[in-house]
């Protein structure tokens, strides 16, 4: 891709706005350095230096949305305890509509440690309770989602198996969202019909047990059977240090080889990979395009510790090395 292209589908994020939905979470790291193994247990003593609280879960692909320039709104639910009005603030504070975000009581925040000493994760803790979306919370949240459908560009539903997305709200929204590009971060766990939908980002291990294929099996068969399958404008498999996989309706796949220089750390590089690979859709860019630039910010995001983002100028960058 050059440089130029690369530059014009990103000069018109700013005027997208779009909605994410999916499961809020708060993340927290610890930071630390390790120095001695503790005489209680063979475990090492990390001794804490600071922390840091971010907007997780689907919360991080609107996080990625801003940073990228694009407004962005969130629909999700959070507990009505303190970790819960943390994660408010994180939103707020980063610009994130969340509006259609319901406290309840019901549902206690979830909350994802993670202990990091001498740039390593040590260990992760994570607090959570799978609950299945009531009646009424569901009901709340599409009429908040009706009365600001007006403004989207296009929908992400980012799936972590939570409890948010039932089949009920994400049919109500794709009806909310009819004639729009509405794209989609599956999760394994929780299989949903996705008929109908512009495109659908698994990754390579979840995309071959989705098609029922065996763990080896070729990528392209995994897409073509996925295709057809969810009745999907296209697929988009992602491969870790492969790259990535497009396939479209009637059309031949797409290979983008990994952009990655170093790995440091994977999470969130998915999150970065569909906010960018809607916008650009949104944007006007060819699918294949949107793909390259997808990859292109998920190796920069693998190349950060924790649920980083990914700057315009960083994308840009990772463009100017390859092209």
């Amino acid at each position: 891709m050059r440089v130029e292209r690369a530059q014009e589908i990103l000069s018109r994020f700013p005027g997208l706005r779009i909605l994410v939905a999916g499961d809020l979470m708060l993340d927290e790291f610890v930071w630390g350095d390790v120095s001695r193994i503790s005489p209680e247990a063979p475990v090492p003593v990390v001794e804490v230096t600071g922390e840091s609280f971010f907007a997780g879960g689907a919360a991080n692909v609107a996080r990625n949305l801003r940073e990228m320039g694009a407004r962005a709104a969130m629909a999700g639910v959070r507990g009505a305890d303190a970790a819960g009005g943390r994660l408010a603030e994180l939103l707020r504070a980063a610009g994130i509509d969340d509006s259609a975000v319901v406290a309840s009581p019901d549902c206690p925040t979830i909350i994802k440690t993670r202990v990091i000493a001498r740039h390593q994760q040590v260990v992760r803790i994570d607090r959570e309770q799978r609950r299945r979306l009531s009646p009424e919370i569901e009901a709340l949240v599409l009429a908040r989602l009706a009365a600001q459908r007006d403004g989207w560009d296009a929908v992400i539903f980012s799936d972590y198996a939570k409890g948010f997305l039932t089949p009920s709200l994400v049919e109500g929204l794709c009806r909310l969202a009819r004639h729009r590009i509405i794209t989609v971060d599956p999760s394994p766990l929780n299989p949903l019909p996705w008929h109908g939908v512009t495109a659908v980002k698994p990754n390579l291990r979840e995309a071959r047990a989705a098609a029922g294929l065996l763990p080896d099996a070729p990528p392209e068969e995994a897409a073509a059977r996925l295709l057809e399958l969810w009745d999907t404008r296209m697929v988009l498999i992602t491969m870790g240090e492969h790259g990535m996989l497009l396939l479209e309706r009637g059309g031949q796949p797409y290979h983008t080889p990994t952009r990655a220089r170093e790995v440091f750390d994977v999470s969130g590089a998915g999150d970065t990979a569909i906010a960018v690979f809607t916008l650009a859709l949104a944007a006007g860019a060819a699918p294949a395009e949107a793909a390259e630039l997808a990859n292109h910010a998920s190796g920069v995001a693998v190349g950060k510790l924790g649920t980083a983002t990914v700057k315009p100028e960083e994308l840009l960058d990772s463009v100017s090395r390859m092209a």
